[in-house]
């Protein structure tokens, strides 16, 4: 009895001492981290990272960019993020459509390029993922869509086709799966509920974001540049949206004609050159 009670104490010991540890980290050491370097201690860390399929490799080798300019051990993080993100969400197809394992990598791998800079990439605001052949009629008005962000049905819904074209054409800043994640991103990292690094690293880009749109000169210089597409004035959210499909279409001009946006960009979702 005594050795069984000896044994427990050790137990409680060993997992009172790592909670206290997690405690610390997450709600001293970190944040102090995150004030000073504006980014979060680490990113990366998995214990037992999944591995897709090989045609699921060769697919991300040859469709996307993103993938091919990582360095080895960035694109197993890379494939990790995509078969787990696979799993994770309930795919649908909608409109007749019979939802493949190729359809899963091409939307996962657009979502997790875009958190790919953050600890957190799984969103918490939606559960499925619909996908329609074409556009489809949207549950919150009379029309058509190409996509959306329904937060309330916990669903991002796509039309295949302009999700297709989104990934066909990458250098004409219309990504569809860019657009619609980046609204889920926006919306599950300014939930109050929401703690964590990537969290507090994207509320503080799009407060800097708001700052740097409340600059007459700012705004004047984005009128005079003429790049960004008139969609992107609709209201904060779809300038968000927006923004970051110009991000990861165009980095080069978008970093060349508003630099000082670029770099905000940049750090609201710890993005790595």
């Amino acid at each position: 009895m005594e050795i069984f009670l000896s044994f427990l104490s050790v137990v409680f010991a060993v997992l009172a001492a790592g909670y206290f540890t997690v405690f610390l980290f997450r709600n001293l050491l970190e944040p102090f981290y995150i004030l000073v370097f504006n980014r979060p201690i680490f990113v990366h860390f998995y214990p037992f990272p999944k591995h897709p399929d090989p045609a699921h490799v060769a697919l991300l080798n040859n469709e996307f960019n993103f993938y091919r300019n990582l360095t080895p051990r960035r694109k197993g993080y890379f494939r990790h993020r995509v078969a787990t993100f696979m799993v994770h969400y309930r795919f649908v197809g909608a409109g007749g459509l019979t939802v493949t394992d190729e359809m899963k990598v091409r939307i996962a791998a657009v979502s997790v390029m875009l958190t790919f800079g953050m600890r957190r990439y799984l969103y918490r605001v939606f559960s499925r993922i619909i996908i329609y052949p074409d556009v489809f009629p949207s549950r919150s008005d009379d029309n058509f869509h190409k996509g959306e962000f329904n937060p309330a049905a916990k669903a991002i819904v796509f039309s295949w086709k302009h999700f297709l074209e989104g990934l066909q054409h990458d250098s004409d800043n219309l990504n569809l799966g860019l657009h619609e994640f980046a609204h889920a991103l926006h919306f599950d990292s300014l939930r109050k509920q929401r703690r964590g690094s990537s969290a507090a690293i994207y509320k503080d880009g799009f407060n800097n974001i708001l700052v740097y749109l409340g600059k007459p000169s700012n705004r004047q210089q984005l009128i005079d540049a003429g790049y960004l597409r008139e969609y992107a004035y609709t209201n904060q959210h779809e300038f968000v949206a927006v923004v970051l499909e110009y991000f990861f279409e165009t980095p080069d001009e978008f970093r060349q004609r508003l630099p000082e946006l670029h770099e905000i960009v940049k750090r609201m979702i710890n993005f790595r050159d």
